[in-house]
């Protein structure tokens, strides 16, 4: 078996960088860093982690709680993680909470025992009792991704969530749309909350006063999202030419509602989204998409959640990293003059058959 010696004569480098790469301990740079990991690979080198632990008190691991693995984002999301964690020696073991507080608060007692550092895409912004806040500040570092739970004052990386909505609201406003809707997930979450403060702003922005008619706030759930969608339409009088989502999942499920109400999209109604939508190539029109950098929320969670550790916990202002959005506009958000013309097909209510695609 491969020694750090031989690793550091492959990579040119001293054994103490060897150790620091290996061990995370110290900062180094990135050209070292990729010649030790380069040796790793070519030496087949694998760590002793008992004998390592023992030694340095630090297994070496990582824990990453999200609320549904099913879900495509958040997939994306550990795959940047496990990829810093790789980098720097670290390996990353993942739990799904399944949108469950009392879940997440006992997988977080599990990870606690057994990790040097916690990731928390948490299941919903829920009120954390004295005693499990007090638990998480004598615990191992923990670093929040995505979603930032009121009442945890602590490391954070997300996306620019106002600035994600203000993006894809303006690009319906420059296309020619007046007229805007916006569905949102659950607006307990403050992420959603950012978003719909987003949406506001561009309308603020152009002269267009916010009409409470047109937000509609639902569930993660394709019934909610369903039926508020239809109930907007219905209700809302000019109807509005253009619907914006704040998310994938509640995106891909106004999508089907439009469809199943009978609406085309773009010439009947304009549709655009806060994420990718899965296998976008496959709709038709393609869907214009507000993109979340999901890889490096990820991979710079694990460089703050590390860059802590180094510090052995030690207290400092929390790191709050926000990333910007990027735009993709596609077909679904083109202007159709026969949008504001005031004719519209009949809409009509039909039971959406859950085992469809999405996909036309």
């Amino acid at each position: 078996m491969a020694t750090q010696r031989e690793l550091a004569r492959m990579a040119g480098v001293s054994a103490g960088t060897v150790s620091n790469v290996i061990s995370g301990s110290t900062r180094v740079s990135d050209a070292a860093r990729r010649k030790v990991m380069d040796a790793i690979q070519a030496l087949n080198y694998r760590p002793n982690l008992i004998a390592r632990s023992l030694k340095t008190n630090r297994t070496h691991t990582l824990g990453i709680v999200v609320p549904d693995i099913t879900i495509p984002f958040f997939p994306k999301i550990v795959r940047g993680a496990e990829s810093a964690a790789r980098e720097r020696g670290y390996f990353l073991v993942v739990l799904d909470s399944q949108g469950s507080h009392e879940l997440e608060v006992d997988m977080m007692a599990l990870l606690r025992q057994r990790v040097d550092g916690i990731l928390l895409v948490t299941a919903g912004d829920y009120k954390w009792s004295a005693s499990s806040v007090a638990e998480i500040a004598a615990g191992p570092p923990l670093v929040c991704v995505d979603r930032v739970p009121e009442g945890l004052e602590t490391d954070s990386v997300c996306v620019d969530d106002f600035g994600a909505a203000l993006l894809g609201t303006q690009h319906l406003l420059a296309v020619g749309h007046h007229h805007i809707a916006i569905v949102t997930g659950p607006l307990t979450l403050r992420n959603e909350q950012e978003r719909l403060r987003g949406y506001k702003r561009a309308l603020k922005e152009a002269g267009i006063a916010t009409r409470p008619a047109l937000i509609w706030s639902a569930g993660f759930e394709q019934d909610q999202v369903q039926a508020v969608c239809e109930r907007g339409l219905r209700a809302t009088e000019p109807r509005p030419t253009a619907l914006f989502a704040t998310n994938g999942v509640t995106g891909i499920y106004a999508l089907r509602a439009l469809y199943e109400m009978g609406l085309s999209v773009p010439e009947t109604i304009a549709f655009a989204t806060i994420d990718e939508l899965i296998v976008e190539d496959l709709f038709r029109p393609r869907i214009t998409s507000v993109v979340q950098p999901t890889h490096e929320i990820g991979y710079q969670a694990v460089e703050v959640l590390l860059e802590r550790i180094a510090r052995n916990g030690a207290a400092a202002a929390p790191s709050r990293v926000r990333l910007p959005a990027s735009l993709v506009a596609r077909d679904s958000s083109r202007f159709s003059p026969h949008a504001d013309s005031g004719v519209a097909p009949a809409i009509h209510s039909q039971s959406i058959d859950k085992t469809e695609s999405g996909c036309i």
